[in-house]
Protein backbone atom coordinates (compact mmCIF):
# COMPACT_ATOMS: atom_id res chain seq x y z
CA UNK A 1 0.00 0.00 0.00
CA UNK A 2 1.72 3.28 -0.92
CA UNK A 3 1.31 6.29 1.30
CA UNK A 4 -0.56 9.40 -0.15
CA UNK A 5 1.19 12.33 -0.36
CA UNK A 6 1.68 14.59 1.98
CA UNK A 7 -0.85 17.95 1.15
CA UNK A 8 1.08 20.83 0.78
CA UNK A 9 0.62 23.16 4.02
CA UNK A 10 1.31 26.59 2.44
CA UNK A 11 -2.62 26.70 2.08
CA UNK A 12 -3.92 24.90 5.72
CA UNK A 13 -0.78 27.87 7.23
CA UNK A 14 -2.82 30.66 5.51
CA UNK A 15 -5.89 29.22 7.14
CA UNK A 16 -4.90 28.87 10.64
CA UNK A 17 -3.85 32.48 9.78
CA UNK A 18 -7.04 33.43 8.50
CA UNK A 19 -9.14 31.98 11.43
CA UNK A 20 -6.79 33.35 14.08
CA UNK A 21 -7.03 36.96 12.70
CA UNK A 22 -11.16 36.71 12.78
CA UNK A 23 -11.01 35.09 16.74
CA UNK A 24 -8.34 37.97 17.44
CA UNK A 25 -10.18 40.64 16.07
CA UNK A 26 -13.59 38.93 18.11
CA UNK A 27 -11.57 39.20 21.23
CA UNK A 28 -11.20 42.76 21.17
CA UNK A 29 -14.31 44.09 19.76
CA UNK A 30 -15.46 44.95 23.25
CA UNK A 31 -12.39 47.38 23.65
CA UNK A 32 -13.97 48.85 20.11
CA UNK A 33 -17.22 49.04 21.46
CA UNK A 34 -16.81 50.82 24.22
CA UNK A 35 -15.14 53.64 22.74
CA UNK A 36 -18.26 54.43 20.71
CA UNK A 37 -20.10 55.74 24.29
CA UNK A 38 -22.36 57.75 24.39
CA UNK A 39 -23.95 55.92 21.82
CA UNK A 40 -26.08 52.75 23.31
CA UNK A 41 -26.49 49.34 22.31
CA UNK A 42 -29.64 49.74 20.38
CA UNK A 43 -27.80 52.69 18.23
CA UNK A 44 -24.56 50.56 17.76
CA UNK A 45 -26.58 47.41 16.57
CA UNK A 46 -28.70 49.68 14.80
CA UNK A 47 -26.05 51.30 12.50
CA UNK A 48 -23.68 47.37 12.58
CA UNK A 49 -26.87 46.35 10.85
CA UNK A 50 -27.22 49.05 8.03
CA UNK A 51 -23.46 49.80 7.86
CA UNK A 52 -22.59 45.67 7.44
CA UNK A 53 -25.66 45.90 4.42
CA UNK A 54 -23.80 48.58 2.57
CA UNK A 55 -20.68 47.09 2.97
CA UNK A 56 -21.70 43.66 1.82
CA UNK A 57 -23.24 45.54 -0.93
CA UNK A 58 -19.65 47.05 -1.85
CA UNK A 59 -17.88 43.86 -1.64
CA UNK A 60 -20.37 41.86 -3.86
CA UNK A 61 -19.66 44.63 -6.36
CA UNK A 62 -15.78 44.89 -6.05
CA UNK A 63 -16.01 41.30 -6.32
CA UNK A 64 -18.31 40.78 -8.64
CA UNK A 65 -20.46 38.40 -7.40
CA UNK A 66 -23.74 39.67 -7.84
CA UNK A 67 -24.81 36.85 -10.38
CA UNK A 68 -24.29 34.31 -7.69
CA UNK A 69 -25.97 36.45 -4.95
CA UNK A 70 -29.44 37.06 -7.21
CA UNK A 71 -29.30 33.31 -7.80
CA UNK A 72 -29.93 32.73 -4.16
CA UNK A 73 -32.56 35.31 -4.30
CA UNK A 74 -34.66 33.08 -6.07
CA UNK A 75 -34.39 29.83 -3.86
CA UNK A 76 -37.38 30.34 -1.22
CA UNK A 77 -35.70 27.73 0.88
CA UNK A 78 -32.09 29.76 1.45
CA UNK A 79 -34.08 33.00 1.47
CA UNK A 80 -36.20 31.55 4.48
CA UNK A 81 -33.27 29.91 6.30
CA UNK A 82 -31.18 33.07 5.69
CA UNK A 83 -34.08 35.22 7.68
CA UNK A 84 -34.04 32.48 10.58
CA UNK A 85 -30.16 33.12 10.63
CA UNK A 86 -30.59 37.08 10.84
CA UNK A 87 -33.13 36.72 13.82
CA UNK A 88 -30.52 34.72 15.76
CA UNK A 89 -27.31 37.03 14.65
CA UNK A 90 -29.36 40.27 15.93
CA UNK A 91 -29.97 38.48 19.07
CA UNK A 92 -26.54 37.93 19.70
CA UNK A 93 -25.45 41.03 18.60
CA UNK A 94 -28.19 42.49 20.94
CA UNK A 95 -27.09 40.43 23.83
CA UNK A 96 -23.78 41.01 23.24
CA UNK A 97 -23.14 44.84 22.63
CA UNK A 98 -25.97 45.29 25.74
CA UNK A 99 -23.50 43.16 27.78
CA UNK A 100 -20.37 44.80 26.43
CA UNK A 101 -21.44 48.52 27.07
CA UNK A 102 -22.89 48.10 30.53
CA UNK A 103 -19.96 46.25 32.57
CA UNK A 104 -20.77 42.21 31.50
CA UNK A 105 -17.36 41.67 29.19
CA UNK A 106 -16.66 38.59 31.70
CA UNK A 107 -20.24 37.56 31.02
CA UNK A 108 -20.22 37.65 27.46
CA UNK A 109 -16.68 35.82 28.00
CA UNK A 110 -18.57 33.35 29.26
CA UNK A 111 -21.27 32.51 26.83
CA UNK A 112 -18.58 31.94 23.91
CA UNK A 113 -16.63 29.30 26.35
CA UNK A 114 -19.79 27.49 27.13
CA UNK A 115 -20.97 28.08 23.19
CA UNK A 116 -18.89 24.76 21.63
CA UNK A 117 -20.35 22.51 24.84
CA UNK A 118 -24.15 24.13 23.10
CA UNK A 119 -23.11 23.19 19.76
CA UNK A 120 -22.78 19.66 20.76
CA UNK A 121 -26.44 19.58 23.32
CA UNK A 122 -27.99 20.40 20.22
CA UNK A 123 -26.54 17.75 18.26
CA UNK A 124 -27.58 15.57 20.08
CA UNK A 125 -31.02 16.98 20.68
CA UNK A 126 -31.76 18.46 16.48
CA UNK A 127 -29.60 16.59 14.59
CA UNK A 128 -29.75 13.02 16.62
CA UNK A 129 -25.95 12.75 16.69
CA UNK A 130 -24.35 10.27 19.09
CA UNK A 131 -21.87 11.05 21.95
CA UNK A 132 -19.09 9.26 23.27
CA UNK A 133 -18.60 9.82 27.62
CA UNK A 134 -16.24 12.07 27.50
CA UNK A 135 -18.76 14.92 25.50
CA UNK A 136 -21.75 13.80 27.66
CA UNK A 137 -18.79 14.77 30.89
CA UNK A 138 -18.40 17.82 29.66
CA UNK A 139 -22.01 19.06 29.03
CA UNK A 140 -22.55 18.17 32.89
CA UNK A 141 -19.71 20.06 33.97
CA UNK A 142 -20.86 22.60 32.12
CA UNK A 143 -24.70 22.44 33.51
CA UNK A 144 -23.00 22.42 37.01
CA UNK A 145 -21.10 25.52 36.38
CA UNK A 146 -23.98 27.58 35.62
CA UNK A 147 -25.53 26.29 38.77
CA UNK A 148 -22.74 27.16 40.66
CA UNK A 149 -23.15 30.73 39.26
CA UNK A 150 -26.78 30.81 40.11
CA UNK A 151 -26.47 29.65 43.42
CA UNK A 152 -22.95 31.00 44.85
CA UNK A 153 -23.14 34.75 42.56
CA UNK A 154 -27.11 35.29 43.53
CA UNK A 155 -27.65 36.06 39.56
CA UNK A 156 -28.97 34.56 36.58
CA UNK A 157 -26.04 34.20 33.68
CA UNK A 158 -28.68 35.19 31.27
CA UNK A 159 -26.35 37.23 28.78
CA UNK A 160 -24.12 34.20 28.25
CA UNK A 161 -26.66 31.51 28.01
CA UNK A 162 -28.37 33.49 25.53
CA UNK A 163 -25.36 34.45 23.90
CA UNK A 164 -23.90 30.55 23.63
CA UNK A 165 -27.56 29.37 22.24
CA UNK A 166 -28.07 32.21 19.62
CA UNK A 167 -24.94 31.19 18.30
CA UNK A 168 -25.68 27.84 18.64
CA UNK A 169 -28.63 27.71 17.34
CA UNK A 170 -26.82 30.01 13.69
CA UNK A 171 -24.41 27.82 13.52
CA UNK A 172 -26.73 24.84 13.38
CA UNK A 173 -28.92 26.97 10.70
CA UNK A 174 -25.72 28.00 8.64
CA UNK A 175 -24.87 24.05 8.67
CA UNK A 176 -28.77 23.35 7.29
CA UNK A 177 -27.72 26.25 4.24
CA UNK A 178 -24.31 24.89 3.68
CA UNK A 179 -22.04 25.47 1.11
CA UNK A 180 -24.93 27.11 -1.30
CA UNK A 181 -24.81 30.23 -0.10
CA UNK A 182 -21.06 32.46 0.21
CA UNK A 183 -20.26 34.01 3.18
CA UNK A 184 -20.72 37.61 1.84
CA UNK A 185 -23.91 36.58 -0.01
CA UNK A 186 -24.53 34.96 3.59
CA UNK A 187 -23.95 38.87 5.52
CA UNK A 188 -25.96 40.71 2.78
CA UNK A 189 -29.10 38.50 3.27
CA UNK A 190 -29.18 38.68 6.77
CA UNK A 191 -28.39 41.93 7.08
CA UNK A 192 -31.14 42.78 4.39
CA UNK A 193 -34.05 40.91 6.93
CA UNK A 194 -32.94 42.96 9.76
CA UNK A 195 -32.97 46.70 8.21
CA UNK A 196 -36.73 47.31 9.31
CA UNK A 197 -35.47 46.21 12.37
CA UNK A 198 -32.78 48.77 12.47
CA UNK A 199 -35.22 51.87 11.22
CA UNK A 200 -37.32 51.05 13.89
CA UNK A 201 -34.64 50.89 16.49
CA UNK A 202 -33.22 54.20 15.32
CA UNK A 203 -37.09 55.75 15.07
CA UNK A 204 -36.85 55.10 18.40
CA UNK A 205 -33.69 55.84 20.23
CA UNK A 206 -34.18 59.16 17.91
CA UNK A 207 -37.69 59.87 19.71
CA UNK A 208 -35.89 58.72 23.82
CA UNK A 209 -32.41 59.61 23.78
CA UNK A 210 -31.25 60.66 20.51
CA UNK A 211 -29.19 60.05 17.84
CA UNK A 212 -25.29 60.27 18.73
CA UNK A 213 -23.57 59.93 15.05
CA UNK A 214 -22.27 63.26 14.05
CA UNK A 215 -22.80 64.41 17.69
CA UNK A 216 -19.49 63.37 19.52
CA UNK A 217 -16.93 64.47 17.73
CA UNK A 218 -15.23 63.27 14.27
CA UNK A 219 -13.32 60.31 15.69
CA UNK A 220 -16.63 59.07 17.13
CA UNK A 221 -18.39 59.68 14.07
CA UNK A 222 -15.47 57.19 12.22
CA UNK A 223 -15.17 54.76 14.56
CA UNK A 224 -19.13 54.34 14.22
CA UNK A 225 -19.07 54.48 10.43
CA UNK A 226 -16.35 51.51 10.56
CA UNK A 227 -19.00 49.15 12.72
CA UNK A 228 -20.18 47.84 9.08
CA UNK A 229 -16.65 46.77 8.32
CA UNK A 230 -15.95 45.66 11.93
CA UNK A 231 -18.34 43.32 11.90
CA UNK A 232 -17.73 41.98 8.00
CA UNK A 233 -14.11 41.16 8.02
CA UNK A 234 -13.73 38.80 10.90
CA UNK A 235 -16.71 36.86 9.35
CA UNK A 236 -15.11 36.66 5.95
CA UNK A 237 -11.62 35.73 7.50
CA UNK A 238 -13.13 33.04 9.30
CA UNK A 239 -15.10 31.96 6.29
CA UNK A 240 -11.56 31.50 4.26
CA UNK A 241 -10.13 29.74 7.14
CA UNK A 242 -12.71 27.00 7.94
CA UNK A 243 -12.05 26.00 4.23
CA UNK A 244 -8.61 25.76 4.92
CA UNK A 245 -8.68 23.98 8.05
CA UNK A 246 -9.74 20.93 9.95
CA UNK A 247 -12.70 21.41 12.22
CA UNK A 248 -10.18 20.57 15.06
CA UNK A 249 -8.14 23.12 14.13
CA UNK A 250 -11.03 25.73 14.10
CA UNK A 251 -12.71 24.18 17.70
CA UNK A 252 -9.42 25.27 18.79
CA UNK A 253 -8.88 28.23 18.09
CA UNK A 254 -12.25 29.34 19.32
CA UNK A 255 -11.09 29.57 22.31
CA UNK A 256 -8.80 32.78 21.49
CA UNK A 257 -11.81 34.97 21.03
CA UNK A 258 -13.62 34.11 24.85
CA UNK A 259 -10.08 34.29 26.46
CA UNK A 260 -9.01 37.42 25.14
CA UNK A 261 -12.69 39.12 25.98
CA UNK A 262 -12.23 37.34 29.91
CA UNK A 263 -8.50 39.58 30.40
CA UNK A 264 -10.28 42.32 29.34
CA UNK A 265 -13.52 42.33 31.32
CA UNK A 266 -10.85 40.91 34.35
CA UNK A 267 -7.98 43.02 33.89
CA UNK A 268 -8.52 46.10 31.94
CA UNK A 269 -11.98 46.78 32.88
CA UNK A 270 -11.58 45.42 36.29
CA UNK A 271 -15.12 43.43 36.63
CA UNK A 272 -15.70 41.65 39.43
CA UNK A 273 -14.64 38.14 39.74
CA UNK A 274 -15.76 36.45 43.24
CA UNK A 275 -14.90 32.65 44.20
CA UNK A 276 -18.17 31.99 43.24
CA UNK A 277 -17.50 32.87 39.21
CA UNK A 278 -13.72 31.70 39.54
CA UNK A 279 -15.29 27.77 40.23
CA UNK A 280 -18.02 28.13 37.60
CA UNK A 281 -15.67 29.12 35.12
CA UNK A 282 -12.79 26.40 36.11
CA UNK A 283 -15.82 23.83 35.59
CA UNK A 284 -16.27 25.34 32.12
CA UNK A 285 -12.56 25.24 31.17
CA UNK A 286 -12.19 21.67 32.44
CA UNK A 287 -14.97 21.07 30.53
CA UNK A 288 -13.63 22.85 26.84
CA UNK A 289 -10.22 20.51 27.58
CA UNK A 290 -11.97 17.50 27.89
CA UNK A 291 -14.00 17.91 24.63
CA UNK A 292 -10.85 19.30 22.91
CA UNK A 293 -9.05 16.57 24.12
CA UNK A 294 -11.59 14.34 22.74
CA UNK A 295 -12.17 15.83 19.77
CA UNK A 296 -8.47 15.99 18.84
CA UNK A 297 -8.26 11.70 19.36
CA UNK A 298 -11.18 11.54 17.63
CA UNK A 299 -10.36 13.32 14.32
CA UNK A 300 -6.40 10.86 14.74
CA UNK A 301 -8.43 7.82 14.86
CA UNK A 302 -10.78 8.84 11.68
CA UNK A 303 -7.47 9.83 10.35
CA UNK A 304 -6.30 6.53 10.84
CA UNK A 305 -9.37 4.40 9.20
CA UNK A 306 -9.08 6.51 6.33
CA UNK A 307 -5.63 5.23 5.76
CA UNK A 308 -6.19 1.76 6.37
CA UNK A 309 -9.32 1.94 3.62
CA UNK A 310 -7.26 3.31 1.14
CA UNK A 311 -6.64 1.24 -1.86
CA UNK A 312 -3.21 0.29 -2.92
CA UNK A 313 -2.29 2.44 -6.74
Amino acid sequence: MTPAAPAPTGGSNRGVLYAFSAYLLWGVLPIYFLQLAPTGPFEVVAWRIILAFVFCLLLLTVLRTWKSFLAIVRQPRLMALTALAGVLIYVNWQTYLFGALTGHVIETSLGYFINPIVTVLLGVIVLRERLRVIPWIAIGLAVVAVAVIVIGYGAFPWIALTLAFSFGFYGLVKKQIGPAVDAVSGLTLESMWLLPVAVIQLFFVANLTGITLGTAGVLHTVLLLLAGAVTAVPLLLFASGARRVPLTVIGLLQFVAPIIQFAIGVWVLGEPMTIERWIGFALVWIALAMLSVDSVIASRRNRRVVADVVEPV
